[in-house]
């Protein structure tokens, strides 16, 4: 059982990266493998809408991380966004990346690439604009049929430095409640797919 992050932040195991970390200490109490991509220092190019990617299961475009990150979700149990919060929104590269990601999916519907993963998505944020990051990314995964996991709150943190979101201990135990849950739902999903 594995879950694949992706880190949307610009910063390298910045405060996005200590969160999904939390929550990743959770899953591996659990037994369950997690990887994180980060996409600092990295461009996802946009969609360029040609609908080449219909019946390949996978963009057709090969300039940047996007095909390799993409083929790890479909191979992933479950899916752990993550992204800082830049003008009220998620950071560019993963609104890129989910625009991808969502059209490669719908083209290939039959497929079932995504369908009935455990996804849940977190935020760290300088003060506002993480309900909408929040938002942005669980409109994705209800767009490809998968399960969202909740927490105790919203999952987001508050932190503008990096290391400053293990400052908020309210935030923190969000994610492990959140890495908590996480871990449960992928365990009930994969008892009932093997029983």
């Amino acid at each position: 059982m594995k879950v694949l992050a992706i880190n949307g932040s610009a910063r390298k195991d910045g405060n996005t990266a200590l969160l999904i970390n939390t929550v990743f200490e959770e899953l591996h109490k659990e037994g369950i493998e997690t990887e994180m991509v980060q996409l600092s220092g990295k461009v996802i190019e946009p969609c360029k809408a040609c609908w080449a990617c219909g019946g390949k299961k996978n963009c057709v475009h090969k300039k940047d991380l996007f095909q390799e990150i993409y083929e790890k979700m479909i191979q992933a149990d479950g899916i752990l966004l993550g992204s800082p919060v830049y003008t009220a929104n998620i950071s560019a590269n993963m609104q890129a990346f989910l625009e991808r990601a969502s059209v490669v999916a719908d083209m290939n519907r039959s497929e079932n690439l995504l369908r009935h993963k455990v996804g849940a998505a977190v935020t760290a944020a300088r003060r506002g604009g993480a309900l909408n990051a929040l938002d942005a990314m669980n409109h994705f995964f209800m767009l490809q049929d998968m399960f969202i996991v909740g927490s105790s709150y919203w999952p987001m943190a508050y932190g503008r430095m990096p290391g400053e979101v293990i400052e908020d201990q309210e935030g923190i135990e969000t994610m492990k409640n959140l890495g908590q849950n996480m871990a449960y739902l992928l365990k009930t999903l994969g008892e009932r797919r093997d029983g």
